[in-house]
């Protein structure tokens, strides 16, 4: 057997968004860290739903975890889009939780040394050992796709502590990869942004980079959309158009948005 074939399988995961697939080659690579970034009422939360939404109709674990919006309004939403949200709870695949900021505080159940504590610590194992959230409250639930609403929220929790969050998302990111679910992290940025995640460092983290736009021209607001980065995986380099239907969310690959060149200014 050769060394190429002897190599495990590069797999692949589609989002079921009309449009947005068609960005790739053959998908986003499984098991990846995705931020989704961009400003206020660009799409994102939209975005991440109808995907957990698509992949939990085909039968697969799909994981939303907010730090905002109440589980009631995000299952609101949803139905406003006909995406038939109780029905998929009740099936065991689409799982809705609103957490605590303060949550993000986890410990080390051995040790009980908390994030903070941790810092000064030098011994690996206990690093290691540190679990920054909770996914599997329910025995044999293991998501296949993970949504993470929102790494400003988190970021928040450590203002005036911005080692402790660096620590903190570095941890969390390898924790999303050791469990090998595909994962896609909101952050809010500015609506024309040249950062996409609370430090800067997310985007260095993380797989791949989704950013969405909603930009003013002359007196009306268009939507936008643009793969930024995807390791693993060729892609379109370049911003296209997109909409927000009464069905969902619609990407337009072969709409370049020309005058997005104008939030560069």
């Amino acid at each position: 057997m050769s060394k190429k074939q002897s190599k495990k399988e590069k797999k692949f995961v589609s989002t079921g968004i009309p449009g947005f697939d068609d960005l790739f080659k053959r998908g986003i690579p499984k098991g990846s860290a995705v931020l989704i970034a961009g400003g206020a009422g660009s799409g994102k939360t939209n975005f991440c739903l109808q995907l957990l939404a698509h992949h939990a109709a085909q039968g697969k674990k799909c994981y939303f975890m907010g730090f905002e919006e109440s589980e009631e309004r995000l299952l609101d939403h949803m139905e406003d889009f006909g995406w038939d949200p109780e029905t998929l709870i009740e099936s065991g695949n689409l799982k809705i939780k609103r957490f605590l900021t303060s949550e993000i505080y986890y410990y080390n159940k051995k040790s009980g040394n908390t994030i903070e504590a941790m810092m000064t610590k030098e011994a690996d194992p206990l690093l290691m050992e540190l679990e920054p959230l909770t996914i599997a409250d329910n025995a044999g639930f293991k998501p296949d796709f993970i949504v993470l609403d929102s790494l400003t929220s988190v970021s928040s929790t450590f203002k005036g502590k911005e080692q402790s969050y660096r620590f903190y998302v570095e941890r969390l990111f390898r924790y999303f990869e050791k469990i090998g679910s595909t994962t896609f992290l909101i952050t809010e940025t500015e609506q024309t942004p040249k950062r996409y995640s609370p430090t800067g460092v997310e985007e260095f983290l993380a797989d791949g980079v989704v950013i969405f736009y909603n930009f003013r021209k002359e007196n009306i607001r268009e939507s936008a959309i643009e793969v930024l980065k995807m390791r693993g995986e060729q892609h379109k380099r370049k911003i296209v158009g997109m909409k927000i239907t009464d069905t969902g969310i619609k990407v337009y690959p072969d709409q370049d948005v020309f005058g997005a060149m104008e939030i560069y200014d």
